[in-house]
């Protein structure tokens, strides 16, 4: 339950490179590092509902611990993959369904924060967020 509430981002490190790394192209990639993303999480159970809304889209996104879903990434990049709980980490394995290359993402509060970290093809970004 620690992940629940609205989260908004206050910083970034490494995610142009990332999205880079990722195919994003530069126009994309400078729109993007100036998204205002905010999450609103709630866990219910193994359930999650998490609401993203930004610059460029909202949407809601809905899954339970270890079961499979796809995602498309505001690019319009498709994955699919699973969210699981190690510890009071949550831990996403995704596969681009385009090239079936991993997206490894971790969510996990550190102090009064959220820390979103990602790592595609030796690539890591970090997205922190700050309680709205």
């Amino acid at each position: 339950m620690a992940f629940n509430g609205t989260w908004k981002v206050d910083r970034s490190e490494n995610y142009d490179k990332f999205m880079e790394k990722m195919g994003v192209n530069l126009v994309k990639r400078k729109l993007a590092a100036h998204d205002n993303l905010k999450l609103t999480i709630t866990q219910e159970g193994n359930k999650f509902t998490v609401k993203e809304s930004s610059t460029f889209r909202n949407i809601e996104v809905v899954f339970e611990l270890g079961v499979t879903f796809n995602y498309n990434l505001a690019d319009g990049t498709e994955l699919s993959g699973t969210w699981i709980l190690e510890g009071n980490k949550l831990v996403g394995k995704f596969k681009r369904t385009d090239n079936g290359n991993e997206l490894n993402t971790v969510r996990e509060i550190i102090g009064d924060e959220l820390v979103q970290t990602y790592v595609y093809e030796g690539v890591e970004a970090k997205r922190i967020f700050k309680k709205d």
